[in-house]
């Protein structure tokens, strides 16, 4: 698979993962970091990949750590920081808790879709959205530099105020979609691929 150079990758590694009660990028599971599985999944699509964090314990995967502008704003916060920091018009931006995502999954329903260019994409399943597996244009920064401005950090508010569309992922596809952010919900994916 040839690496699409228009497209750059933002992966956000910040947030306080309360509910995990440690660094969730980090978290192992089957005997690899959360971020390895997410970067062996991107690595065929983009080689301009950025991980969103100021925590130096990602700097052994040698990618680039952008620190968020606007401290604490959340997704919102990451979002803005990589379409500030970006030189391409379109980014897959990913959160750091989605170890099962693979490359098929990407391209299939984001990087070769026909809604690559709308200002905003993202995957869905029957119940949920997942704005944080999602294809942001640079279009959007205004709208992102004004709902930080008035601390407006609701990120499915602020898609649904813009150009967006929602990708329906088949159900045999669901499971990659999947966030972990307990210990519990970590234990039930391992004991469903054991």
């Amino acid at each position: 698979m040839q690496t699409k150079k228009h497209i750059s990758i933002y992966i956000l590694c910040g947030g306080k993962s309360s509910r995990m009660q440690t660094e969730k990028g980090l978290v192992v599971f089957n005997e690899k970091p959360f971020i390895e599985w997410i970067l062996d999944a991107v690595k065929p699509i983009s080689n301009q990949i950025f991980l969103i964090t100021e925590n130096t314990d990602y700097s052994i995967y040698n990618y680039p750590l952008i620190a968020d502008i606007h401290k604490n704003k959340g997704p919102v916060g990451g979002i803005h920081t990589a379409l500030k920091h970006t030189s391409t018009q379109q980014n897959l931006i990913l959160s750091c808790d989605i170890p099962m995502i693979s490359t098929h999954i990407l391209t299939r329903y984001l990087i070769n879709s026909k809604v690559i260019n709308s200002d905003i994409a993202f995957v869905s399943d029957s119940t949920r959205d997942y704005p944080l597996i999602g294809m942001y244009s640079t279009n959007n920064l205004p709208k992102f530099e004004n709902a930080i401005n008035r601390n407006h950090l609701k990120l499915m508010s602020l898609i649904q105020d813009s150009t967006f569309h929602r990708i329906q992922v088949a159900s045999k596809d669901f499971k990659a979609l999947y966030n972990i952010n307990t210990k519990d919900e970590l234990q039930t994916l391992i004991q469903s691929e054991s």
